[in-house]
């Protein structure tokens, strides 16, 4: 298997390419627009094809380079299942397999950052997290029917029930970060785990939905123009 981290500056995304490299079949997760031909360039160079853009949740931050790889490649879009999404050749739904040739990609439903959140178990070493798990911390859960108590749900009892050696790719990072492990996150996460002395242990779900609900964070910069987008698979509505 091939896979590649790929990232963005602008908005702290992470992309990853995943391929298997007998057929050189290939997935891009969470593409942004902006880095479509740096993608394009490594996926030529490469010598791949790519099949699939595969997205973890209709995004606030940022505009999917779905819609233009789709154009440029004939790769099919793949969203979550119940995604507000009407452009999307096929929805993902929890539990179901895409495989890439020996590659095979799981998928975890994790709702709680937005209401139709999925994560991707590759072949059973490494976890793309999206939003929902990031590395010492999580997405937000207030908009795009956000729920702090589901989100605590999706961590704690599906990712978290995965094993401890388990790699985490989550979809965003702002300090430099690129990758950890389950058993990292269900040790020092704070946002789901308290330090008691020599141990830790899960902080309980109603003191996590209080603080979720007090961050009092501003609304993305590009929300108001993203949400929309990726509902179209990243393509901008222009009113006449």
């Amino acid at each position: 298997m091939l896979f590649r981290q790929l990232f963005d500056q602008d908005t702290g995304t992470y992309t990853y390419l995943i391929a298997d490299t007998k057929t050189q079949a290939a997935v891009l997760v969470d593409p942004v627009v902006e880095r479509t031909e740096r993608d394009l360039k490594l996926i030529n160079e490469l010598g791949l094809t790519l099949r699939y853009c595969l997205e973890t949740h209709i995004h606030a931050d940022h505009i999917t380079g779905t819609g233009k790889l789709r154009e440029l490649t004939g790769c099919q879009s793949i969203v979550p299942e119940h995604a507000h999404a009407t452009c999307a050749d096929r929805f993902i739904q929890d539990g179901e397999t895409l495989q890439i040739g020996d590659v095979q990609i799981k998928a975890i439903a994790t709702p709680g950052h937005t209401d139709s959140h999925i994560a991707y178990l590759i072949d059973h070493e490494r976890v793309l997290t999206g939003d929902a798990l990031l590395i010492r911390g999580c997405g937000r859960t207030d908009f795009q029917s956000g729920d702090a108590g589901v989100l605590y749900d999706s961590v704690t009892q599906r990712l978290f029930s995965l094993p401890d050696e388990t790699l985490v790719y989550p979809g965003h990072d702002y300090r430099g970060q690129t990758v950890s492990t389950i058993g990292e996150e269900k040790r020092w996460n704070p946002r789901f785990v308290q330090q008691l002395g020599e141990s830790s242990a899960f902080k309980d779900r109603s003191s996590f939905i209080e603080f979720m609900n007090n961050l009092k964070l501003p609304d993305p910069k590009r929300m108001m123009e993203a949400v929309p987008a990726n509902e179209l698979c990243g393509r901008v509505s222009v009113e006449a």
